[in-house]
């Protein structure tokens, strides 16, 4: 018999958080972001629900490579461009769109040699301070791209620093635009957090958005809202089971380093899931789990193959019970009794409490993992 562990991934609910980006921005084109293997979801897993966007957006050539033998004869975009000279041969035999965020690239395409020009995306730096031409600098980088035969549109993006956050993304968006408004080319500008908060603000609507963990069932800006609230629903949920059952006495420790101590008599469940399957090991005493659909919560520090939660509040559960550490149940206990809007755990709890955020939980999860996906 296998370890009982398991991740689901959601088709329907993949489809429904698509609709969702639309809804929000609906005179965009979508570029579905399926960098880091979708999220930890699979390319292949997601990419039939993922269709129905405009175009798809990733990092490796590696990735590109499987988008296309998957078939998709659309858009694909390398959010970080080229890396050496050799790869502008792979983006004219693919089809690639790529970025262009360093003078190094535009001299890499003034030497290349293909007989299809190639459609780039300009990136200014609008504050990020990551990737980008600053401002200054973008005209110039505009004009040597324009003047190439081997370059064919230039449409003009930007990445938002603080559109998840009170900061908010009019600075940003006041620099693109100033240093942009007499150029030509599509624009891209709104991440999953400025489709939700900003898409429809002025000078933030574009040709292109860029949605990335919203689609996966994330909310981009957690705890200001949750993805509920903006109507997004989970796609990856990780469930175990209860392994073994230990009773507590006052002054009883768990786990390594003992830095739980039991201050009542409890019941504990040890779960078929640890660091080494993608939980945080960081994740203290209190992380939110859900137990035959009822909510409980951890104790004790996380093991490699283990975690511990506490049974008390939960006199039916015992082995075999089900433990969903992120997501939703995958089955119900007739006996639970369930609680009002608690049947799951959003990974965004989980990974708050961890002192992380939701995409590295989702990029986390172990190869030894067994993946189902669900329709």
């Amino acid at each position: 018999m296998p370890r009982p562990i398991q991740a689901t991934i959601d088709i329907h609910a993949l489809r429904h958080n698509l609709a969702q980006i639309k809804a929000a921005a609906p005179d965009a084109l979508v570029w579905a972001v399926v960098k880091a293997n979708a999220y930890g979801h699979g390319i292949e897993r997601v990419f039939e629900a993922l269709r129905a966007a405009d175009g798809f957006a990733l990092l490796d050539l590696s990735e590109a490579e499987r988008v296309r033998q998957l078939g998709w004869r659309g858009p694909v975009l390398l959010l970080e461009g080229a890396f050496e000279t050799r790869d502008l041969e792979l983006c004219s035999r693919l089809n690639l769109w790529h970025v262009v965020h360093n003078e190094a690239q535009i001299d890499m395409l003034a030497v290349h040699k293909t007989h299809q020009p190639h459609r780039v995306f300009l990136k200014m730096n609008s504050g990020m301070n990551r990737l980008g031409f600053a401002p200054s600098a973008f005209r110039a980088a505009w004009t040597r791209l324009n003047a190439l035969p081997q370059v064919d549109e230039i449409s003009l993006m930007t990445h938002f620093s603080d559109a998840d956050g009170e900061k908010g993304i009019e600075a940003a968006v006041a620099t693109f635009s100033k240093f942009t408004h007499d150029l030509s080319g599509e624009r891209s500008l709104c991440n999953s957090a400025a489709v939700l908060r900003h898409a429809k603000a002025q000078n933030v609507r574009a040709d292109w958005v860029r949605p990335g963990i919203a689609l996966y069932g994330s909310a981009p800006d957690f705890p200001l809202h949750t993805a509920s609230e903006w109507q997004l629903q989970p796609v990856m949920s990780l469930n175990a089971a209860i392994v073994g059952v230990q009773h507590l006495q006052p002054g009883d420790t768990v786990g390594y380093g003992s830095s739980f101590v039991a201050d009542r008599a409890m019941r504990i469940g040890v779960v078929s899931c640890g660091y080494a399957d993608g939980y945080p090991r960081s994740a203290p005493t209190g992380t939110p789990v859900c137990v035959d659909g009822v909510r409980t919560h951890t104790v004790g520090r996380v093991s490699m193959d283990m975690i511990t939660v506490d049974l008390t509040p939960l006199p039916q559960a015992g082995l075999g019970s089900e433990v969903t550490l992120w997501g939703l149940p995958q089955k119900t206990n007739a006996g639970a009794t369930e609680v009002a809007g608690a049947a799951g755990v959003s990974i965004d709890e989980v990974a708050m409490a961890a002192g992380t955020v939701g995409y590295e939980l989702m990029c986390a999860l172990s190869q030894r993992v067994p993946v189902n996906t669900s329709s």
